[in-house]
């Protein structure tokens, strides 16, 4: 028998031996794995007790970075948020620099007095409370539209993680790796566009030290990255869930600073 044609023969009779290729994943089976994850990561944050928050509260120690170093030793912070909307962060021992958020807007309260932020920096807290972990996993997951996307098992922070992404009808994505064995959030990235400059951008946080504080799987750790430098850091010692926060902790009064006045 020639060489070739016997070449042909044993290729033909191994294709005949071989097992068949597995079935092709579906897109609605793959949406389905994916959304199977994410249930999973919400019963493990707490399940209802999580999707239920209310309010909370936490103070630590944040850190703040440029180009990826550190711009001081730190800053002693407290935190508190009512969801959906509201947010008030004060900074200092003293407590004497308050930053408030409420329905999109946003100030600075110091000794000199309380003025608006700048559209900017509001709008960059606007785009980091819409990617939130806790907004993504609360809003996003039954939202109207969403598209939902297995990505298969990657590493991420050193460790396996199953990658799920959304997106949503309005072409904004947000991908999630979860630990695949506690099915907790291990890191969460996002990109955008500048509208001013049209430069994409991607945004990336961790989350470690994971504690149980009232029947919520809480990140005492968390580190914030953009465009792949560090550009903050924040450290919990404490937590707090659900304290009744009123809204008028959340005022911040009429605004009488103006910076750019003599």
């Amino acid at each position: 028998m020639r060489p070739l044609l016997a070449a042909l023969l044993l290729c033909a009779i191994c294709a005949a031996q071989a097992p068949p290729p597995p079935p092709a994943v579906t897109p609605q089976e793959n949406s389905r794995q994916a959304r199977a994850l994410l249930s999973q990561a919400i019963a493990a944050l707490g399940g209802p007790a999580y999707l239920d928050l209310q309010d909370m509260q936490q103070e630590g120690r944040t850190y703040s970075f440029f180009q990826g170093r550190p711009r001081d030793a730190g800053l002693l912070f407290w935190a508190f948020v009512k969801f959906p909307d509201k947010e008030r962060v004060e900074l200092t021992k003293q407590r004497d620099v308050t930053y408030l958020y409420n329905a999109g807007n946003g100030y600075e309260i110091t000794y000199k007095g309380t003025r608006a932020l700048d559209p900017n920096d509001v709008n960059e807290y606007m785009r980091q409370r819409r990617f939130s972990l806790g907004y993504v996993l609360r809003q996003w997951v039954n939202a109207p539209g969403v598209e939902l996307f297995y990505e298969g098992r990657v590493f991420a922070e050193n460790k396996p993680a199953d990658q799920v992404s959304l997106l949503n009808s309005n072409n904004e994505g947000v991908t999630l790796f979860l630990d695949p064995e506690t099915h907790l959030p291990v890191k969460k990235s996002f990109r955008w566009r500048d509208p001013e400059t049209h430069d994409r951008n991607e945004e990336t946080e961790t989350y470690e030290n994971y504690h149980l504080v009232q029947g919520i799987e809480t990140a005492f750790g968390t580190t914030r990255y953009h465009n792949g430098v560090m550009s903050r850091q924040r450290f919990i010692t404490r937590t707090v869930y659900n304290a009744g926060l009123a809204d008028s902790f959340f005022a911040a009064g009429p605004v009488n600073y103006n910076p750019n006045k003599r």
